[in-house]
């Protein structure tokens, strides 16, 4: 099983003077649960080398069992330190890809064609394509072979506005993801906001925030056929496909 981890490469959090990247536990909470179940894991991001944490994912009351046991992973912070140019994967090298989220990725992996293709061409051969919270914000320019968008029809989530405007960025991010991704024909869900909650729609998986970092994890998991971390108990939407005269999808939890 081998799953690649996509990281962000920005640190500005727009105009502000702040710092920002990809959110401590969306990294850490996923990674964990991929080395339980055996994974070979490749960290890549558009700049290759550290990718920026963004510092409010790593205050004191964000921490969780999963990022203090990475500051003390010595193994993982060598991979971080040396994440490879997202120029240099073949999306053939890998059964699924997972986006952790953090504002950044709205700056750079957005609009990054590398990044872009790599999401196309992992959902054209029906593997697992995970992102969480922000990240799914870089579905926004993804097609399918067709031209059409690929977040057409889907079932996605995703950080919610209301979720945006309690962290006060609703004017500082490039875009709100909520919009976009139903500008792009998505079917947009939310659970309630700072809750897990999480959507798969065939082989898309989305997680709508920092919570739903490991229920996300889990779902991709369980579409490589891993069921030691059962979702049945959490609160994962599955979009089932329409049966045969049977009308068009329709959600399950």
């Amino acid at each position: 099983m081998r799953i690649l981890m996509v990281l962000t490469s920005h640190h500005q959090l727009g105009a502000t003077g702040k710092e920002t990247g990809f959110w401590l536990e969306e990294f850490a909470a996923p990674y964990y649960l991929f080395k339980q179940a055996g994974a070979h894991i490749t960290l890549a991001s558009p700049a290759g080398g550290y990718p920026p944490i963004d510092p409010s994912s790593d205050v004191p009351d964000a921490q969780t069992e999963a990022t203090k046991k990475l500051k003390q992973d010595t193994e993982a912070q060598q991979l971080l330190n040396k994440t490879g140019k997202l120029s240099d994967i073949t999306a053939g090298d890998f059964d699924a890809v997972f986006y952790p989220g953090g504002h950044g990725p709205l700056w750079d992996l957005a609009n990054d064609k590398h990044s872009i293709a790599l999401i196309e061409a992992m959902h054209a051969a029906g593997k697992p394509v995970a992102l969480v919270c922000h990240a799914p914000g870089v579905l926004r320019d993804t097609k399918t072979a067709d031209g059409t968008s690929l977040l057409q029809g889907k079932g996605v989530t995703g950080f919610s506005n209301s979720e945006e405007a309690a962290v006060g960025l609703t004017d500082v991010v490039p875009f709100l993801l909520e919009d976009a991704l139903q500008e792009r024909g998505a079917a947009y869900h939310k659970g309630e906001d700072w809750q897990s909650f999480a959507v798969t729609d065939g082989n898309l998986i989305t997680g709508q925030n920092p919570a739903s970092s490991a229920l996300t994890a889990k779902a991709l998991l369980e579409l490589l056929g891993d069921t030691s971390n059962s979702t049945a108990d959490d609160r994962l939407m599955r979009i089932v496909p329409a049966r045969v005269g049977g009308g068009g999808p329709h959600p399950s939890i």
